[in-house]
Parts: structure tokens; sequence; C-alpha cells
């Protein structure tokens, strides 16, 4: 190829160049993998057999960033308002073509623009993180937080051992309180991971991961343990 076709192959190298440095952003066209509601910090295991997504996959590798977003669909749009980025931990390619991806969720994000390239859906987008508090508002918010988490042990506790075994199989069992419950830029680990256990509809998931104050989300989930308490 170098000998006979050496400028036109110099051409290739170029523009694949371009393409991977393109590729490379993490805030715009980034590939969306649409599927599911993904959290930070939960794991999220796929299986890859569609072209376009095996595709998507091997461009993540390639650009060695192993990032893409993750949406749930959304009709009329193609994909939701808000998502959460997927880091690739590790891949699996079978003869077929076919691939099991894992992958853990990382940062939130906001669509700020659509788009294709080659046959899956590409976004502009914008990180979101919590806005955090001081002083008096950050007594309240401790004395909210530790409630709601003890609402959720106590749901955790009545849903039975072999439930529990289900869950931790699974998902993992439920994480620890943080030391620092405004550490880290998603909030408490154990808020995403009770959502991705209480498999709720994918447009109210989507609203907990657009909300950017802890307190908000807190009282949603109270909302939410007090529903499936009851029943």
């Amino acid at each position: 190829m170098e000998q006979l076709f050496s400028s036109q192959l110099a051409e290739r190298k170029q523009i694949h160049d371009a393409e991977m440095a393109e590729l490379s952003n993490l805030t715009k066209d980034i590939p969306i993998f649409v599927c599911t509601v993904a959290f930070p910090g939960v794991p999220c295991p796929l299986h890859i057999f569609e072209p376009r997504y095996r595709l998507m996959m091997r461009r993540c590798m390639e650009t060695g960033t192993k990032k893409f977003g993750m949406c749930s669909y959304e009709h009329g749009k193609g994909f939701a308002d808000y998502g959460c980025m997927l880091e690739i931990l590790d891949m699996e390619r079978l003869p077929d073509g076919r691939s099991y991806v894992e992958t853990v969720g990382g940062s939130r994000f906001r669509v700020l623009r659509r788009g294709q390239r080659d046959g899956y859906h590409t976004a502009d987008i914008e990180y979101l993180e919590d806005i955090k508090v001081d002083g008096s508002e950050l007594e309240l918010l401790q004395h909210l937080h530790d409630s709601v988490y003890q609402q959720a042990q106590d749901w955790y506790q009545r849903v039975g051992s072999r439930n529990r075994e289900h869950i931790n199989r699974q998902h993992g069992s439920m994480p620890d309180k943080e030391a620092d419950i405004q550490a880290p830029a998603n909030g408490p680990a154990w808020c995403w991971w009770l959502l991705s256990v209480l498999q709720l509809d994918p447009a109210y998931q989507t609203t907990f991961l657009s909300l950017t104050s802890l307190k908000d989300r807190l009282g949603h989930l109270r909302l939410v343990l007090e529903y499936f308490s009851q029943s």
C-alpha cells in the first residue's frame, strides 16, 4: 500500500487522525447509546449486536476515551434531554461480531444539540454537578440525608433475604454513607444505587439525573420510598 498508493494512504491517514481527534472531544458530538437510564457509579452491562453500536464501541476504543453517553428513548426527540456518561471497563468480542461490554456510570449531562453520525445518535452536551450549600442549609440537608438513608435501609431490610440476595447479586449491596455528602460531584452513591434497584419509570429516572439539588433529589426519594413501603 505504501509503495503503490502512498499519496492516497497519506490522505486517508490525515482524514482518520482528524476524525479520531474530533471523536475524542467529550463535549461535542459525543456518541449516544439510546437504550436505558444509567446512573453515576452504577455498573451498566451491555450486549452490543446492532452494527451502528458495534461501530460506536470500536471508535470509543480506538480514540482511547472509552466513553460514550447513555440516554433513554423519548418519543419525538429520539432520546431524552438528560443522560449519563458511561466508561468502558472491559469488552469481550464474540466470533460473530457481537460483544459484551462492562461499563460504569460517570458524569451526568444535559443535551444541548442533537446530531447523527454513521447511523447512531450524537449530541453536544454540558456536564452537571450538584450545587453545594453551607451553614444552616447544610445542617438541614445533612438531617434530611440521614433520615432518607435510614428510610432506605429500613426498606432494604424489609424486602426479605431472598429478594436481598437477588439485589446483591445484580446490583451489589447498599453503599455506606459518605463522610461528606457534598464531596462527590453527583452526590451520595447510595442514592444512585437505590434508583437502579427500584426500577422506576424511565422518564422519572431521567428527572433524578436532571436535578442539581441534593435536597430535591432526596425529597423525591423519600416520596418513592414511602410509596414502596406502603405497597
